[in-house]
C-alpha cells in the first residue's frame, strides 16, 4: 500500500499580513449593552461568530454578544498564535458561516485575495476547488473572520463581559456577567472548550509544581523539553522545542501516534454519518464518541518528527502513561523509568464547556459530563430558552460538534429554532404591550 504523506512547507504560512478590511465596517463595542435584546449569545469564538451571522441572515439584529475577550475569535487566534500554529487542519469547506444563503465563503474569500497568497497556498487551493484535501493558513482564516464579523454587523454587537450567571425562566433568560446584566429572550451558550486538567494523583493536585505548565501558557526558553500528550496541540509545541535547538521528549500514553487529516472520522461530517446517532441509546452515543472521537497529528508533521526522532533530538516515550511528577522536574512513568527535564508542558486535551457552572443543575441536567439537549434544536431540556453550539452538542450531533463544520451543522438549527420562536411569540407580546396600555 503506497501511503501519501503532504510537504511539511505547507506548515510554514506566512502570519500577519494586511488584508482589506469591509467598507464601512464599524467599530467594537464601547458603551455597556442594552439591559434586554431578543437574543444573547455568550461566546464570540468561531461557534458565537456563526451563530450571530446567521441570525442576520433570519432577520434578527437585536443581539447581544458577549464574550471574556471583546473581540469575534479573539481568544480563538491568541492560543492559535500562542502555539505558533501557521495552518488549520480543517479544510476549506469547513468554516463559520451560515448554510443555506449565498454568502462570501472562506474559499472564494481566499480567491478574492489570490495577490496576498504564496505559491503554496494557491496551490492548495486548486486543491480545494478540485475537491481533493486541503489545509487553511490561520492568516486566511481570521482575516474571513473579520471579513464575516465586519459584514454580519457582529463586532458592534459584540460586548467584552466575563459571564457569571446564565439565569432562564419560562419567558426569559438573564445574562449576569461582571459588569452589567442582559435580559433576553433566547440564549445560545457557545462556551467551546477547556483544558484538560492532569490527574490528582501526579502532584497532588491544585497547581503545578514548578517546571510545569498546560499547553495554553507560554513555554519557557531553554534546556531540555518534555511534551505530554498525542495531539494536534503537542505537535506544535514539539515544534517549536525543536526549533530552538532543545532536545525534546515526547510521551504519549498509547503504543503510538496517529496521524490523519482530523480528530473525528469524516462520514460524521456528512448527514449519514450524523444520522448514526439519530435513535441510539445513550451508551451506545459515548461508545461512538469514545471510539471516533481520538487525538491525531496533521500528516504533515509527520516527517519532521520522523526525522528529529533518527537524528536523536526528538526521543519518544511510547506505551507510557505518567504516574508521578516529581519536582526537578522528573516524570515517572509506569514501567518505572524516569524522564528528566528543565521544562515538562501538558497537552492532554480539552473537555467541553456545558453550562454546569452558569446555570442550575435542573437547566443542564448534567449526565456525566453532556447536557441533556433536544436533538433537533439542540436547546437545553431543562431550559428550553437555552441552547447550545459546539462542544457541548456532542450527544446530540456527534463527534464533528467540536469542530467548525460541526458548529455550522448545529447553527443552522438553531437559528432557525429562534427565529421561528421570535416570529411566533412577536404577536403575544405586542398584544400584552396593548393590553398594558389600556
Amino acid at each position: 500500500m503506497i501511503t501519501f504523506v503532504p510537504e511539511p512547507q505547507l506548515l510554514e504560512s506566512p502570519r500577519g499580513r494586511e488584508w482589506p478590511v469591509v467598507p464601512g465596517a464599524r467599530a467594537a463595542a464601547t458603551a455597556e449593552p442594552p439591559s434586554s435584546a431578543d437574543v444573547v449569545i455568550v461566546g464570540a469564538g468561531p461557534a458565537g461568530l456563526a451563530v450571530a451571522s446567521a441570525l442576520w441572515h433570519h432577520g434578527v439584529r437585536d443581539l447581544v454578544v458577549v464574550d471574556r475577550d471583546g473581540r469575534p475569535c479573539g481568544r480563538f487566534f491568541d492560543r492559535i498564535d500562542l502555539l505558533g500554529q501557521r495552518v488549520l487542519r480543517s479544510p476549506y469547506e469547513h468554516h463559520p458561516g451560515v448554510e443555506g444563503y449565498r454568502d462570501c465563503e472562506l474559499l472564494d474569500f481566499a480567491r478574492l485575495h489570490w495577490s496576498v497568497l504564496t505559491p503554496v497556498e494557491r496551490r492548495e487551493i486548486r486543491m480545494a476547488q478540485a475537491g481533493h484535501r486541503s489545509v487553511v493558513p490561520v492568516d486566511v482564516f481570521e482575516a474571513y473572520c473579520r471579513h464575516l464579523a465586519a459584514s454580519h454587523h457582529v463586532t458592534e454587537r459584540t460586548w467584552r463581559g466575563s459571564v457569571r450567571e446564565v439565569l432562564p425562566t419560562s419567558e426569559a433568560v438573564t445574562v449576569r456577567a461582571d459588569r452589567f446584566s442582559v435580559t433576553a429572550r433566547h440564549a445560545v451558550l457557545c462556551l467551546g472548550e477547556e483544558r484538560r486538567s492532569a490527574p490528582d494523583t501526579w502532584w497532588g493536585g491544585g497547581h503545578p509544581p514548578r517546571g510545569v505548565s498546560y499547553w495554553d501558557e507560554p513555554v519557557p526558553v531553554g534546556g531540555k523539553l518534555a511534551v505530554v500528550g498525542a495531539g494536534l496541540t503537542a505537535a506544535h509545541l514539539i515544534s517549536n522545542g525543536l526549533a530552538q535547538g532543545r532536545e525534546v521528549h515526547w510521551i504519549v500514553r498509547e503504543t503510538g501516534e496517529r496521524y490523519q487529516c482530523a480528530d473525528v472520522n469524516s462520514s460524521f461530517f456528512r448527514p449519514e454519518g450524523r444520522a448514526r446517532f439519530d435513535g441510539v441509546s445513550w451508551p451506545e452515543r459515548l461508545e461512538l464518541m469514545g471510539r471516533f472521537r481520538r487525538a491525531s497529528i496533521m500528516f504533515e508533521f509527520r516527517p519532521m518528527l520522523e526525522a528529529a526522532e533518527a537524528e536523536g533530538r526528538l526521543i519518544v516515550h511510547r506505551g507510557k502513561a505518567i504516574t508521578k511528577v516529581a519536582p526537578g522536574v522528573a516524570l515517572h512513568l509506569e514501567d518505572g523509568s524516569r524522564v528528566s527535564v528543565e521544562h515538562a508542558v501538558l497537552a492532554l486535551g480539552t473537555t467541553p464547556s456545558i453550562g454546569d457552572g452558569l446555570m442550575p443543575g435542573e437547566a443542564v441536567l448534567d449526565r456525566g459530563g453532556w447536557p441533556q439537549l433536544d436533538e433537533r434544536t439542540f436547546a437545553y431540556l431543562g431550559a428550553p430558552r437555552v441552547f447550545a453550539v459546539g462542544a457541548a452538542a456532542g450527544m446530540a450531533l456527534g463527534p464533528a460538534a467540536r469542530n467548525i463544520d460541526g458548529h455550522r451543522v448545529a447553527t443552522a438549527r438553531v437559528a432557525a429554532a429562534v427565529a421561528e420562536n421570535l416570529r411566533r411569540e412577536a404577536p403575544l407580546r405586542t398584544a400584552a404591550k396593548d393590553v398594558a396600555r389600556v
